[in-house]
């Protein structure tokens, strides 16, 4: 009788995979975070910070496994590719859901491949011009881009970051002819902006800090739907009268599809552990990212939510898919 038991209940465990991963104590062994980016930046600080807490929350060490390059695809690849047992996390962002709009193929469908388990933070992007120039606010860079036609340019990184395609958003919703201009990376974009090459830019705010803070750039506008906690005196893109423009950047946490709930719902708690901690939310301010707590389906309709945006925004400028 007790053999017939065994039987049935092995049985039911090679049927119902996901039962048995359930049953097991989680976590077993190590936790390891994927991060698409290399060490040293804002993406991996965060992991870190966010996962030194978690390994105590969870009682098993939490480690960074940096894997940059192709927009996150091999980040992607990894974690898509591991077991759904929870033990392995990727790292996911605003950047995830381009590359999900950008790229005519992925090795991996991101919205099948992985199940978000939490936010981790949100970061501000901001239209900013030169502080000696001649636009003071929002408002006159795109009076001046409505009687010029074709003429206003505003710089930016790299085509396909979140960045450019928020520029081409702002294009759109403010109703203008200008021409985006992408540049390799942030530091091109500031001397372009001081030299007078570019009439404005649209970055992500942290790289530009100390640009505005040392009189050198002047923040127009931030793009999301609420102001930055590092510069409240400027407003939003809406609150400046450009309805519609609603971007900014996040970071979470997913794992592969067909980790059990149960090892979900117990990441997020341990993601929204850390992110109650003083000392963790010091670490994330410091980088001018704003902790956001939240449950796995807040994670999933960030996500969802910028694949279509991005998507739109694509097709609408007419980027060419790679």
């Amino acid at each position: 009788m007790i053999r017939r038991q065994l039987l049935l209940a092995s049985a039911s465990a090679a049927l119902c995979p996901g039962i048995a991963l359930a049953a097991t104590k989680f976590p077993s062994k190590v936790v390891k975070i994927v991060v698409p980016n290399a060490p040293g930046g804002a993406a991996d600080i965060t992991a870190r910070a966010v996962g030194e807490h978690m390994a105590r929350t969870l009682g098993q060490p939490v480690v960074i496994e940096n894997k940059p390059g192709a927009g996150g695809v091999v980040a992607g690849q990894t974690v898509a590719g591991a077991a759904p047992d929870g033990h392995t996390l990727l790292l996911i962002s605003s950047g995830t859901a381009v590359s999900e709009a950008l790229f005519r193929s992925l090795p991996f469908d991101t919205l099948k491949a992985f199940t978000p388990v939490a936010p981790l933070a949100t970061f501000d992007l901001v239209i900013v011009a030169n502080e000696g120039g001649e636009f003071k606010t929002l408002g006159e860079l795109i009076t001046w881009g409505q009687a010029n036609p074709g003429r206003l340019n505003l710089g930016t990184p790299n085509i396909g970051t979140t960045q450019h395609l928020a520029a081409e958003l702002f294009k759109s919703a403010a109703g203008l002819d200008l021409q985006v201009v992408p540049f390799k990376g942030t530091p091109d974009v500031i001397t372009a902006i001081r030299s007078g090459q570019l009439h404005a830019g649209l970055d992500i705010l942290s790289p530009l800090l100390a640009q505005i803070q040392g009189k050198a750039l002047r923040p127009l506008a931030v793009t999301g739907n609420k102001r930055s906690r590092v510069l409240p005196d400027v407003p939003t893109a809406q609150q400046a009268g450009v309805k519609g423009l609603n971007a900014a950047s996040w970071n979470g946490l997913a794992v592969p599809a067909g980790t059990p709930k149960p090892v979900v719902e117990q990441l997020n708690k341990a993601v929204n552990a850390a992110l109650a901690d003083a000392a963790v939310r010091q670490k994330l301010e410091a980088l001018n990212l704003d902790p956001h707590p939240g449950t796995p389906v807040t994670a999933a309709d960030m996500l969802k939510g910028d694949i279509q945006r991005w998507g739109e925004v694509i097709a609408k400028a007419k980027i060419e898919r790679q």
